[in-house]
């Protein structure tokens, strides 16, 4: 797989994600729902909706930029922690957290996925959403999900994917790499960050080689499902 990064092809991935999201953090939330129509939270309630059909004691939310999923996840989890590598966007999450009065269930603190700070077997449920193609190293991520994962835990992988059928094809393609950078640029002054979200995409593998990635990572079970025309995928595994 080819590893993209968001300015220097040659400089640390983790690093560089880290710098460009501390630098789109404070409009992240306004861009998502524009670009996505609104459909990014769709796709999340999708997750939780498989979530609650088992209590969930402890999850673990990676990647989780401003905490939208890990506040949603709430609901039905004792116990959210959110993990992130950029304190830009943990802040933005914080404050959504400490709005909705959640600092008692929701924690969130600054780690990468390729090295989590918990012990084995700590989390009953993983989640990441439109994270997993941001990691450093694809497969030492998974296997650090799988080594924190309960016994019996279940994983949920919410990540953008290619429409395969015309003209939703087309669209997406032109939406993607054309209309959205430019957007980005006006709106975040960080034209480089949404250049990079369809680059970062296209090279991302997705459906059966993912599922093998997340197989070989140690997950049973593993399925997916397309979402909105093949606009995204979400994967389920289990310990």
């Amino acid at each position: 797989m080819k590893k993209v990064t968001p300015y220097d092809p040659e400089g640390n991935k983790r690093e560089q994600v880290e710098q460009m999201f501390d630098s789109i953090a404070p409009r992240y939330d306004l861009l998502n729902r524009l670009f996505s129509l609104g459909i990014d939270q769709r796709w999340r309630k999708r997750i939780l909706k498989e979530i609650r059909e088992r209590p969930v004691e402890h999850l673990l939310d990676l990647a989780t930029g401003t905490a939208d999923l890990a506040i949603l996840a709430a609901r039905h989890a004792r116990r959210v922690t959110g993990a992130d590598v950029s304190e830009g966007m943990l802040a933005q999450g914080r404050a959504k957290v400490a709005k909705r009065a959640l600092q008692d269930r929701v924690e969130l603190v600054r780690a990468a996925s390729e090295s989590l700070p918990f012990e084995d077997g700590t989390f009953d449920a993983i989640t990441v959403a439109f994270g997993v193609r941001n990691y450093d190293d694809l497969d030492l991520g998974l296997r650090e999900m799988r080594r924190v994962m309960a016994e019996n835990g279940r994983l949920f992988v919410l990540e953008f994917s290619h429409p395969q059928r015309a003209p939703m094809k087309q669209l997406f393609r032109l939406y993607f790499h054309r209309v959205m950078p430019g957007i980005g640029n006006a709106l975040a002054k960080d034209e480089a960050a949404y250049s990079y979200l369809p680059r970062s995409v296209d090279a991302f593998p997705e459906g059966p080689e993912l599922e093998d990635l997340l197989v070989r990572a140690g997950f049973q079970g593993v399925s997916s499902t397309r979402l909105s025309g093949g606009i995204a995928t979400l994967y389920r595994g289990h310990a």
